[in-house]
């Protein structure tokens, strides 16, 4: 039993270690999580974000932990590791053959959290599919359209993506003015239109600037084309620009100021 007494004690050391390292992990990343969880500053999806990373973490570091023990108590007793090595090295290469979209998956959802390129609640469009996303995970994104369907969109397809609400908002407004008017007392209604509605309480919070009024950017058929422009709160624009549309109509509904639409003249000629 000599020959066994050394390894045994070794093995028990390593086991130790093991049991240390796997508590010393857990510590930490409860540690983590109440550090991210406190942290009042940030929104809670970059809160959700931080947690998700924290997770995926500890994973990585038990998993090493525990193959690399399982490798020192085997060679604690003498089994030649080299053979298992070279095993696991061929048996990780077909798996990395064979599951190589899972992986892009993975390592495109871990660019995607550590990037912040988007979070949860965040509207963005991802190829034809555009809506909220509502979960994020490793391998997928899930984005609820507005017709209510729920798509799973593969991490690693996420090549070219657009994000609507993030760290602002805006969404221009075209108002369509018959020709006969007077475009400089149009131009200074809409300003003060924009304006007002820019100093009204429940607007003012959500603004990060007061509407611009551009100017006329189109001549249309049976119309002049005069654009807004509102910068608002991550995703406040939708809204906001839905007020806005109804404050400036009532503003040239006041002013007797005469806003066409497509209509067609059909003359009847007596023979």
């Amino acid at each position: 039993m000599d020959w066994l007494g050394m390894p045994l004690i070794r093995a028990a050391a390593i086991a130790a270690l093991t049991v240390a390292g796997l508590a010393l992990v857990g510590f930490l990343t409860r540690r983590g999580l109440r550090f991210a969880q406190s942290w009042e500053d940030v929104e809670r999806s970059r809160r959700q974000q931080l947690v998700t990373l924290i997770h995926i973490l500890r994973w990585s570091a038990n998993a090493v932990i525990v193959i690399v023990a399982s490798l020192m108590v085997l060679g604690a007793f003498g089994v030649n590791i080299a053979p298992l090595l070279a095993s696991a090295g061929i048996v990780g290469l077909a798996l990395t053959l064979g599951a190589q979209s899972l992986l892009k998956d993975i390592l495109n959802g871990v660019l995607i959290l550590v990037e912040d390129q988007y979070a949860v609640g965040d509207t963005i469009r991802v190829g034809d599919v555009s809506g909220q996303v509502e979960q994020i995970t490793l391998r997928a994104t899930y984005i609820r359209t507005a017709d209510g369907d729920l798509y799973l969109v593969p991490n690693g397809e996420v090549r070219v993506v657009g994000n609507r609400t993030q760290d602002w908002s805006s969404v221009a407004i075209d108002l369509g003015v018959a020709y006969e008017e007077d475009l400089d007392r149009v131009l200074a209604v809409l300003e003060d239109s924009a304006a007002a509605f820019a100093q009204q309480p429940r607007f003012e919070p959500l603004l990060l600037e007061p509407p611009h009024v551009l100017g006329v950017t189109g001549l249309g058929d049976w119309a002049v084309s005069i654009r807004v422009r509102l910068k608002t709160q991550p995703g406040q624009q939708w809204q906001l620009g839905r007020d806005l549309r109804k404050h400036l109509l009532a503003a040239c509904a006041r002013e007797g100021i005469d806003l066409p639409y497509p209509r067609q003249e059909v003359w009847l000629r007596s023979s």
